[in-house]
């Protein structure tokens, strides 16, 4: 079974936000729980949860969707340990099986590159990292 899902936000956990943008409720999650943990858990399927990884605000500036955490008041609508794999612009990860610190930084890769450097440090001050990465400057 294969699924494809679009999603508003990604943590670098691997939770997935398709349904909020912080408390502002935009939609409900219809079935993409469904679709993805049957594609996720089918013999050879794959779930896709698709997302541009920034977005425009109303004052014009550019904001990633690959965020450290989910603003508060979020809701996750798939949790990371049901993640398969993020597509972005910047190409597709696979999570599955992955450990946070290997979460963090496939996502990263497929982060806008004008945030990848911030997405890093947060990182950083979040604990994920505490000895060097190749993604570390």
């Amino acid at each position: 079974m294969i699924s494809v899902n679009s999603c508003l936000q990604v943590d670098l956990f691997g939770q997935v936000n398709s349904e909020s943008a912080g408390l502002q409720h935009i939609g409900g999650t219809g079935g993409q729980l469904d679709y993805v943990m049957g594609a996720f858990k089918s013999n050879g399927g794959k779930s896709f949860l698709c997302l541009p990884s920034t977005r425009v605000l109303k004052d014009g500036t550019r904001e990633s969707l690959i965020r450290p955490t989910l603003p508060e008041g979020s809701i996750v609508s798939t949790p990371r340990s049901g993640v398969h794999y993020i597509v972005t612009e910047y190409g597709a990860v696979n999570l599955k099986g992955k450990n946070t610190y290997e979460r963090a930084e496939l996502l990263i890769s497929i982060a806008h590159p004008d945030f990848r450097d911030e997405l890093i440090e947060a990182v950083k001050k979040m604990g994920i990292w505490k000895t060097c990465s190749k993604l570390q400057k």
